[in-house]
C-alpha cells in the first residue's frame, strides 16, 4: 500500500476537526437532522400500505377562565400533559415545578417555542375548579397562555388518561389524597401522536424531554416545510 502524504495527513486531520464541532453543534441544540422520535401505541397496518397510529382522542375540558381547551383550541401544537391534583402533598409540587421549569427556562430559548403548549388535567374536579386551578397557576408563576390547567367531567378525565395517554388518573381510596395517577409527562406530535413519555419527578428525565421536544419542533418544521412544497 502507497503510504499517505503529509500533506494528505493534514487534510484527514482538518477534516476531522471541522467535523465533529459541528456535529457536537447539532446534536448540542438536540435537533438531529437525521433521527425522529418513534410514535408510541398502538398501530394498524391498512390496505394501501400506511399505517394508522394511535391518537389521543378529541376532547373538550374547562380552563381556568372558564372556557373550553378542547383538541380544536390547541390544534397545531405540540402537547406536553401529565395529570395531578392541587392538594397533593406528594409528587405532583415537582411535577409542577419541573414544568414550570420547562416553561420558563428550557424550553424558552428555542426559536419555535411558541409551538409548545403544556397541559395539565386534574384528576379532583370536584375539587380543584377553575378559580382553584388559576390558584394553582399563580402559585406557580405559569403562563397560563401556554401553561393550561383544564377541570372538567370527573369520568372524561380519567377515560383521557387511560385511553388516550395510557396513563392512571382516577379516585383510589388507598392512595394518600384519595387520588391515583401517573408521575409521567406525555409528549405529542401536532397530530396528537405519543412521541415520548418521561417521568415527571426526575431531572435527568426532563433533560431528555428537553432534547425530544426540540427534535420533534425540528421534525415538524421540516414536515410543515415539505406540506408547503
Amino acid at each position: 500500500m502507497k503510504p499517505s502524504s503529509p500533506l494528505r495527513k493534514w487534510l484527514l486531520l482538518g477534516g476531522i476537526f471541522i467535523t465533529l464541532p459541528i456535529i457536537y453543534i447539532v446534536l448540542g441544540k438536540g435537533e438531529s437532522k437525521f433521527t425522529t422520535l418513534p410514535i408510541i401505541g398502538p398501530r394498524e397496518a391498512q390496505l394501501n400500505g400506511d399505517t394508522l397510529y394511535h391518537t389521543v382522542p378529541a376532547f373538550s375540558f374547562t380552563g381556568i377562565d372558564g372556557k373550553p381547551v378542547t383538541e380544536k383550541t390547541l390544534a397545531g401544537k405540540i402537547l406536553i400533559v401529565d395529570f395531578f391534583f392541587s392538594r397533593c402533598g406528594t409528587i405532583c409540587p415537582r411535577m409542577s415545578a419541573h414544568m414550570r421549569e420547562l416553561l420558563h427556562m428550557q424550553l424558552k430559548t428555542d426559536d419555535g417555542y411558541g409551538d409548545i403548549v403544556f397541559l395539565s388535567h386534574t384528576v379532583d374536579p370536584e375539587y380543584d375548579t377553575p378559580e382553584v386551578l388559576a390558584a394553582y397557576a399563580k402559585e406557580y408563576s405559569a403562563d397560563t397562555a401556554r401553561w393550561k390547567f383544564v377541570t372538567g367531567d370527573k369520568t372524561a378525565i380519567y377515560t383521557q388518561g387511560a385511553d388516550g395517554y395510557f396513563l392512571a388518573a382516577r379516585e383510589d381510596v388507598l392512595a394518600e389524597g384519595g387520588f391515583l395517577h401517573s408521575e409521567n409527562f406525555v409528549l405529542l406530535d401536532k397530530q396528537r401522536r405519543i412521541r415520548g413519555i418521561y417521568d415527571g419527578t426526575n431531572p435527568a428525565k426532563m433533560k431528555e424531554l428537553v432534547v425530544d421536544a426540540k427534535m420533534l419542533l425540528g421534525e415538524e418544521r421540516r414536515r410543515e416545510r415539505e406540506a408547503g412544497q
